[in-house]
């Protein structure tokens, strides 16, 4: 199965202005809440779930193959915009720092908020009744 270059133009686009976005976001959280907790990572990440909500919500799920549209959008800019990576990362650094109240409390805040995002989004775009 061959991967339509349209998409994967639209993929590689939308990739690297969200690993830019996450960037710039992530930095201005940081630098007005502080580097106590990873705020800006935690930010990023819920304003991901909440775009993914509204795309999902707006364009619908993709069939088995996302056209440029969903690929741009979900998989390039959203894709490169949330990190499970960093996440996951900033967990274990508060776990080895023997923060673990902390480090469990992020895991939660980050899911659990994550997936309320995501159902909001989904809402706001006229996806849920």
């Amino acid at each position: 199965m061959s991967i339509d270059p349209l998409v994967l133009l639209a993929v590689a686009g939308g990739g690297g202005l969200g690993g830019m976005a996450r960037l710039a976001v992530s930095n201005v959280v940081t630098r007005y809440l502080g580097a106590g907790l990873p705020w800006g990572t935690l930010v990023v990440n819920l304003s991901g779930a909440l775009l993914m909500g509204m795309l999902a919500g707006g364009l619908g799920l993709p069939g088995p193959v996302a056209g440029p549209a969903w690929s741009l959008l979900a998989i390039g800019l959203l894709g490169g915009y949330t990190t499970v990576s960093s996440f996951s990362l900033q967990t274990l650094t508060l776990w080895q720092q023997r923060r673990m109240a902390a480090a469990l409390g992020y895991v939660a805040l980050t899911l659990g908020t994550g997936f309320a995002a995501l159902l909001a989004g989904t809402w706001l775009a006229g996806g849920l009744p």
